[in-house]
């Protein structure tokens, strides 16, 4: 199955919620922001991305409901103190007004604690779920790309059979004209044949591009297996478009007519399209 590295899920059940986003990214790279009694299962989130995952920028958000898993405990014996360090001075120095719980509210933070209590099973499946969730989300749009990677390609080996058909005709004519400047160059003088024969050589295989083309339509080959076959293809079809684009720049450098060059132009804008998908899979 082809993934897209970009997608989002989420899951929420009883206080627990979970929001997954991933990009692009060379690495799988993953960032969680929780709470910070929640730092010892890092780990195991973690891991729970890595088994499904190989590629991408991760950005996890876990919210657990305060209303929902906490416990509140009140130390008495802070607070005693408190009041009677208050009344002590209510009577040393004869100030009016009665002691009550209004006048510990200010000094809370001495007496009052607030614990957050986790059942860790229940969040994990929580976490998978949103883990699944976006999993659904990339290969979904991973069947999208795949299907415009290989339709680009279709284009390309179109295009690459255009040019050797071309190429043929082109290759026959301008041979033809090479052989009459000769004839008028050489016209009356004495002709070297075997260095006329090297010449020609030369210049045949300057403008020989039967080679490119085959192994245009190889890679071509390679990259529609690549898709076919699925699983964790973006560094694959990385350099495979990499080496296409090698070729193509080969032929334009070679090309000896306006078609030919023209056609790879269309290539390599073809090229660049799958390029822009390519780095979008997994």
């Amino acid at each position: 199955m082809i993934q897209s590295m970009t997608g989002f899920g989420n899951a929420e059940r009883n206080g627990y919620r979970v929001e997954i986003r991933s990009l692009n990214h060379r690495f799988l790279d993953i960032y969680i922001k929780s709470p910070g009694y929640l730092n010892q299962f890092e780990f195991d989130f973690r891991k729970i991305i890595k088994e499904r995952f190989s590629r991408g920028k991760f950005d996890v958000t876990i919210v657990v409901s305060e209303q929902d898993h906490a416990d509140f405990d009140i130390h008495t014996e802070y607070a005693e103190k408190i009041y009677a360090a208050f009344k002590r001075m209510q009577d040393s120095m004869s100030i009016p007004g009665e002691l009550d719980i209004n006048s510990l509210v200010y000094f809370r933070e001495l007496f009052f604690e607030s614990k957050q209590k986790c059942d860790i099973n229940l969040l994990k499946e929580v976490f998978m779920e949103a883990v699944e969730d976006i999993y659904a989300m990339r290969i979904q749009e991973g069947a999208t790309l795949g299907e415009e990677v290989r339709d680009y390609s279709e284009a390309l080996s179109d295009l690459n059979e255009k040019i050797r058909q071309t190429s043929t005709s082109v290759f026959s004519g301008v041979m033809e004209k090479f052989n009459e400047r000769i004839s008028v160059l050489m016209d009356g003088k004495e002709i070297d044949d075997n260095r006329i024969l090297q010449e020609a050589a030369l210049f045949a295989a300057k403008l020989d591009i039967s080679e490119e083309v085959l192994r245009i339509a190889s890679h071509l080959d390679q990259c529609r297996e690549i898709i076919a076959n699925g699983d964790v293809i973006g560094r694959k079809l990385d350099f495979i478009l990499q080496e296409l684009n090698r070729e193509v720049n080969t032929i334009s450098s070679k090309a000896a007519s306006y078609d030919i060059s023209s056609l790879t132009v269309e290539m390599k804008a073809a090229i660049e399209k799958m390029r822009e998908q390519a780095q979008n899979i997994q």
